[in-house]
């Protein structure tokens, strides 16, 4: 399902050495790239009018991820590589529009896949800025600030926590907002943002969440049980097992890198979504009694999400890299469009820092 674009956009059909896919561009073709990565529940639209802001001189492309939008269905996650299908496919656009080096973006599930592309090629990556990024230990089923496996098998994360009359709507398209809980406008319009916002192309954003691929081996994704609570452990297909701590890898990793691309970290101050009490997170929810059976705190707290990323980057900067957070006030999970200026403002910023 193509989504019209903005004035100012083009939408070709790209293939690379990995996938053939929907990419949307701003600006001119020899102008500095600024590659931006979408997250869960979203595609490359979300991104049109940043895409739209950046400063003369850049070249903004955005992809619809493997598992999204107008990307090949054929193409499938292997969740057992983490992030590392993601990261790939990214690397292969690059290489596909004969880019060397480009400035990486990432929103949500679009920043974990640019932590495991900066441990992966950190020489191919001008500067960084995190949108609201995932923890870089996954989402789900840990805890701590360094990120220690709540369970073995990662029970409590991956594609059965997903709530599963969401996705069923969502592969329906369902556009009302008929169930507080599950319908997709009310998800978006709940959490994606801080109400009482709401977004100007919100139908456009709503088509871009729809416009997910759903299924066993996509969204949701497959899980399997076991004895560890909440009964299920993660499976080895789609987006939301990619993200489980089981297939995380070695986190720290990103810390050593011997080139280290400096770091920009914007973030809404009321970010339900990615935080240190997620309400999408099964500790929370267990804490809350929403889900039976929760083991407490000790074994199964909060995931401690925005601590986490601050571990890793504290680490990253004592090892010679640099970052910078900035927390928008009445903000929720999608600064960018909830925030513009403030965004654009810093985001600029760190680009001219990091273009010469």
């Amino acid at each position: 399902m193509s989504i019209p674009v903005l004035p100012g956009i083009t939408a070709s059909a790209i293939t690379s050495a990995r996938i053939t896919t929907r990419v949307l561009f701003s600006g001119p073709e020899d102008g500095i790239p600024v590659l931006f990565i979408h997250g869960n529940a979203s595609s490359a639209t979300y991104w049109e009018e940043t895409m739209l802001a950046l400063p003369a001189g850049y070249r903004g492309i955005a992809p619809d991820q493997r598992g999204y939008g107008d990307a090949d269905r054929a193409k499938k996650i292997d969740a057992t590589r983490g992030m590392g299908d993601l990261a790939d496919d990214a690397f292969a656009l690059l290489d596909a529009l004969q880019i060397k080096r480009a400035h990486v973006v990432g929103h949500s599930m679009g920043g974990s896949v640019i932590w495991r592309m900066m441990a992966d090629a950190p020489e191919r990556i001008i500067s960084v800025t995190l949108a609201a990024p995932g923890s870089p230990f996954g989402f789900g089923g840990s805890k701590g600030a360094n990120g220690e496996m709540c369970y073995a098998d990662g029970a409590g994360s991956g594609g059965g926590i997903v709530n599963p009359t969401f996705t069923q709507m969502m592969a329906a398209g369902e556009r009302g907002s008929d169930n507080p809980q599950a319908s997709p406008r009310v998800v978006m319009n709940s959490f994606y943002w801080k109400p009482p916002f709401k977004a100007v192309r919100e139908e456009e954003l709503l088509s871009s969440l729809l416009s997910e691929h759903v299924g066993p081996q996509e969204y949701p994704g497959d899980s399997v049980p076991s004895a560890n609570w909440p009964g299920l452990a993660p499976g080895k297909f789609g987006p939301a097992n990619a993200l489980a701590p089981l297939y995380a890898g070695d986190v720290m990793a990103v810390t050593r890198i011997a080139v280290k691309p400096a770091v920009l970290w914007i973030r809404g101050a009321d970010d339900q979504i990615v935080s240190d009490t997620s309400l999408f997170d099964m500790g929370t929810l267990g804490a809350f009694g929403a889900v039976p059976g929760w083991p407490g705190a000790d074994v199964f707290p909060s995931q401690p999400m925005v601590s986490q990323t601050r571990y890793v980057l504290d680490a990253y900067q004592a090892n010679g890299g640099q970052y910078q957070e900035i927390v928008l006030a009445e903000t929720g999970h999608t600064p960018y469009i909830e925030k513009p200026e403030a965004f654009n403002a810093a985001f600029h910023a760190h680009l001219a820092a990091h273009s010469s």
